[in-house]
């Protein structure tokens, strides 16, 4: 069942394909997984030769993995992932940059670079990711597909390489509205929350996008309005963007060293650009802005959380900007990783689920908006989600 992979979403060599070992929700499709899921049998490179190299086969298949096998879906091959899933871009030098199907001359957004563009081609019906800063979000944004971030600890990642524990998530990706609450009926637990309640605008979200990009997604914004009421303007994080990326900045590096760090001193991996730097970063970091890190989530916690416990629903631009363009510099890289996860850490710090849906192009390059429920409201956020993509003419 192998397939012609034209983007090179997937890894090189070995397809790692897996038969259904049961009938269920999803038989009959494909999905693809990003390389820091193990797959009995298959080495997780977690996209560097040097964990490769000394790293044995797994011996048993992440559970997640293992759902979507006994749901009756067909494993097509691993994805590939930036080295040890620390980037937002999608490079990868040592295995290749997946080409983003829907904007050929820009990145594909990473970490979950290889899912996404693998589920954005078609060359399977869904693919598993993982989100940290927003590696599943804001590559479905960069591609034009679904994508939703769960909410924290709603869905075991054992058998998955970590980053970030506290903040890493697993993730999805699907190119309608509908096969992605399919794949979150398998995943996701029973909730009995409803995300219905009011949209709340996030204003400095909306103001830290771009002009142009806060201009095309208003009329998406407009649409959804119908279904709840007009928006209400808000302001989260008084602060902010700036702040609250500095702050999960360095307790997303703060956890990474503790994760990783032994690994990285004793074997002294070679990275490519940007990766190398951001590890250096990890390991010099302040404990003790750390620890104030850690005490802005608490109150950015204590201040959103019971916002959105009552049904309400933050809608937001998923990412400030399209992809950069793959001739940007790391400079510009940077620019525009800083702007971007000043806006993923809201649901990210907070624990909460986030979909992105493909509303609207830039420049001919595909732009997401968000709507963020609060925890536990998965599956109240994927219906919400539906009825979203029907009255904005989305696939569903």
């Amino acid at each position: 069942m192998a397939i012609a992979d034209t983007v090179g979403a997937f890894l090189p060599g070995a397809r790692f394909e897996r038969a259904p070992l049961a009938t269920g929700r999803l038989s009959g499709l494909t999905f693809a997984v990003k390389d820091l899921y193990d797959v009995a049998g298959c080495i997780t490179t977690y996209g560097n030769p040097d964990w490769a190299r000394t790293h044995p086969a797994a011996s048993a298949t992440a559970p997640a993995v293992l759902t979507l096998l006994q749901a009756g879906a067909h494993l097509a091959g691993k994805t590939k992932t930036v080295e040890l899933a620390y980037g937002l871009t999608g490079e990868n030098v040592w295995h290749g940059t997946p080409l983003n199907p829907a904007a050929p001359d820009r990145f594909p957004g990473g970490s979950s670079c290889g899912s996404a563009a693998a589920v954005a081609a078609g060359l399977v019906d869904f693919a598993l990711g993982s989100d940290t800063g927003g590696s599943v979000r804001i590559p479905a944004s960069y591609c034009g597909i679904f994508g939703i971030r769960p909410s924290a600890g709603a869905i075991s990642l054992a058998g998955a390489c970590p980053l970030a524990p506290s903040l890493d998530t697993p993730g999805w990706f699907a190119r309608s509205a509908s096969l992605l609450t399919g794949v979150g009926d398998v995943l996701l637990p029973t909730n009995r929350q409803g995300a219905d309640g009011p949209l709340l605008r996030v204003e400095e979200a909306w103001v830290n996008a771009q002009p142009e990009v806060a201009d095309t997604l208003r009329p998406a914004l407009e649409k959804l309005e119908q279904l709840r009421g007009r928006a209400v303007g808000i302001r989260l994080v008084p602060e902010g963007l700036a702040t609250l990326f500095q702050h999960f900045r360095v307790v997303q590096a703060e956890e990474a060293w503790a994760a990783l760090g032994a690994w990285v001193a004793a074997i002294n991996p070679t990275f490519g650009p940007g990766v190398g730097e951001r590890f250096a970063a990890a390991r010099a970091t302040d404990p003790a802005e750390a620890a104030l890190g850690r005490g802005f989530r608490r109150a950015l916690q204590a201040r959103i959380r019971p916002i959105l416990s009552g049904g309400a629903v933050l809608v937001y631009p998923t990412s400030p900007c399209p992809a950069p363009l793959l001739t940007a510099s790391l400079t510009e890289q940077d620019a525009v990783r800083q702007a971007t996860m000043g806006v993923t850490a809201i649901a990210g710090f907070c624990g909460l689920p986030e979909v992105t849906l493909p509303v609207a192009t830039v420049n001919g390059a595909p732009v997401g908006l968000s709507l963020v429920a609060g925890q536990g409201q998965d599956r109240a956020l994927l219906a919400l989600a539906c009825d979203a993509a029907a009255i904005l003419g989305l696939p569903v």
